[in-house]
């Protein structure tokens, strides 16, 4: 269990010091991977989201446009252009759910499962470009999480 005895012993002014902050570290981190990224996905014809689209496509299978939100931590006013641009490049296919309008189900076409032959170089490429040991790099992801974690159950309103 992780205490916050030591930040207490942080005077309040160093806390608005840009360096200190832990957001601009994964900010900056976040705009560093999206420039390897946008590098390693241009022969793919991907962006970044797209390329994680595709991810859990490739996972998954057809899927609920809510459920593909769900993984991605998307809502659908930002999925529904990307899924519309990967499904004009022939990527995916969207269904209306006969059974419920509302619901809108998402598969890779042909296309976009040949695509994924293409993609496995891609996590390679990223983790060296990192320039930390797998052990490292999976830890750190871990860490990731539990900090995601512990961010959406804090209670900031009080």
């Amino acid at each position: 269990m992780h205490t916050t005895d030591s930040l207490g012993s942080v005077a309040d002014e160093d806390f608005l010091r840009l360096d200190l902050q832990v957001c601009f570290s994964l900010h900056s981190a976040a705009r560093a991977f999206n420039a390897a990224y946008r590098t390693a996905l241009k022969d793919l014809g991907l962006t970044y989201p797209q390329y994680l689209v595709m991810l859990v496509l490739w996972e998954h299978g057809e899927l609920p446009v809510k459920k593909i939100g769900e993984y991605l931590r998307l809502d659908s006013g930002t999925l529904s252009p990307l899924l519309k641009r990967l499904e004009s490049a022939d990527l995916v296919e969207r269904h209306r759910s006969p059974d419920d309008e509302r619901s809108v189900t998402v598969r890779p076409t042909e296309t976009g499962t040949a695509l994924r032959a293409r993609a496995l170089a891609i996590p390679r490429r990223i983790a060296t470009a990192t320039g930390l040991p797998l052990d490292e790099i999976r830890d750190l992801r871990t860490r990731l999480n539990v900090l995601a974690a512990a961010l959406d159950a804090a209670d900031l309103d009080t």
